[in-house]
């Protein structure tokens, strides 16, 4: 089971992944380190990426998967329903989303006050405009990000399959 922090950047995925992982002593992965380079200055640049971008960084996330455990945490934007069908169908894993939703205005203000990350403010907007909620058909749940982190954690205990 991969249990996948979703949102826009800044949504809090890799806080709440951390802290799911620990509480469920299981492996974690960050997407965000499996950018290329050229994806990484295009973005620190305010320059969004496309499905062209994309593409290989899904590729090496899936590869990441299939290295770890069985049980395994993944923070990935998995802004659209095609990158999710993505990471559905080539890992042969049984997946879980957990869709951190929160406003702009918040996102906004989280990737200002974020320090040594590549991912600027500037891409906020861009971010959301991608973004495909989850449809009823996916497997997951969708939370109100703007709640304490403690809030978050335990919703997703409750609600992710083999967590309760």
């Amino acid at each position: 089971m991969v249990i996948v922090m979703m949102g826009v950047g800044g949504a809090g995925k890799t806080t709440l992944g951390q802290q799911l992982s620990a509480a469920l002593g299981t492996g974690f992965i960050d997407a965000d380190v499996y950018h290329c380079p050229r994806s990484v200055e295009k973005m620190s640049r305010g320059i969004p990426l496309d499905d062209t971008d994309r593409a290989p960084w899904l590729r090496r996330v899936n590869a990441e998967i299939l290295r770890s455990p069985a049980r395994t945490v993944l923070a990935c934007s998995a802004l659209k329903r095609a990158y999710r069908d993505v990471l559905r169908t080539e890992t042969g894993a049984g997946v879980w989303f957990v869709h951190l939703d929160v406003g702009e205005a918040e996102v906004r203000r989280r990737l200002a006050a974020r320090k040594g990350h590549y991912f600027p403010e500037a891409l906020a907007g861009s971010q959301f405009t991608a973004l495909e909620p989850l449809q009823p058909d996916e497997h997951g749940v969708t939370l109100d990000a703007s709640r304490p982190l403690d809030e978050l954690l335990a919703e997703t205990l409750a609600t992710a399959p083999g967590t309760g």
